[in-house]
């Protein structure tokens, strides 16, 4: 029975990763010839491990943190370690923590990061998932889409106010895109959590699109606004040895 469930488990992930849309149950029960209370039970344990997740509305899965993470790693298999050494260096030059995001579904999700040797740090694991409008990355990330994708993930996400510092309106958010798309970087300005800082810049792959980013936060005592946007030239060149081991 355990075996089934596996089997089971594993087609489901297959048919959400193959879909070019957000499936619902009913989809998945016709694609997999499955009844419908074992593909309801079996996607609700796939989202409890955030290998799936609901879109708003709560009805159609796409995938999770852990899926894309999965699925990443695999078009990069070979790579994962050359990204983690120059992740390493940058840490090392810079002294503060980088990460390695891209976006799914909604969210910012953490695919690398390696942390800084200070006492006092932010854990946040890779699959980690973080909100959009008010993180360097997610910033980054919609600053660089197409205004009609931008538009509509937009209206999918909740401009919730983490900080006071978190941009909610929307006017001023779309203000701050356009400032972000003009300069090629983005910056936290406590906005997702008080007293971290944060800076971001694009990775792109081979046909200058913007794939995923590459951020540096620290403790705002320590990693001023000023400070993050000296660390520039190592982040941007940084991001551009990660553009290399994207996948084709």
């Amino acid at each position: 029975m355990a075996d089934t469930a596996v089997n089971r488990s594993m087609d489901i992930l297959v048919a959400v990763a193959a879909s070019s849309r957000p499936l619902v149950v009913p989809d998945l029960c016709r694609a997999l010839d499955l009844p419908k209370p074992t593909v309801h039970r079996l996607c609700q344990k796939l989202e409890a491990e955030l290998y799936l997740i609901r879109e708003p509305g709560g009805r159609h899965y796409t995938p999770g943190p852990k899926l894309m993470r999965l699925g990443f790693d695999l078009m990069s298999w070979g790579v994962t370690t050359e990204r983690r050494a120059i992740m390493e260096a940058a840490v090392e030059r810079l002294g503060e923590t980088c990460n390695f995001t891209t976006i799914s579904g909604n969210k910012v999700v953490y695919l690398h990061r390696v942390e800084a040797g200070w006492p006092l740090r932010v854990h946040l694991e890779p699959g980690s998932r973080v909100p959009l409008h008010c993180t360097a990355s997610g910033k980054l990330m919609l600053a660089m889409m197409e205004p009609a994708r931008r538009k509509r993930m937009l209206e999918l996400t909740e401009l919730t106010p983490d900080t006071p510092n978190s941009i909610t309106d929307p006017h001023r958010l779309e203000l701050e895109l356009e400032a972000i798309a003009k300069r090629g970087y983005s910056l936290d300005r406590e906005e997702f959590m008080l007293g971290l800082s944060a800076i971001a810049v694009p990775v792109r792959d081979r046909r200058g699109i913007v794939q995923a980013a590459l951020a540096c936060h620290g403790p705002t005592a320590r990693f001023s606004l000023d400070k993050a946007q000296q660390q520039l030239g190592v982040l941007t060149e940084t991001a551009r040895k990660l553009a290399r081991t994207l996948p084709d």
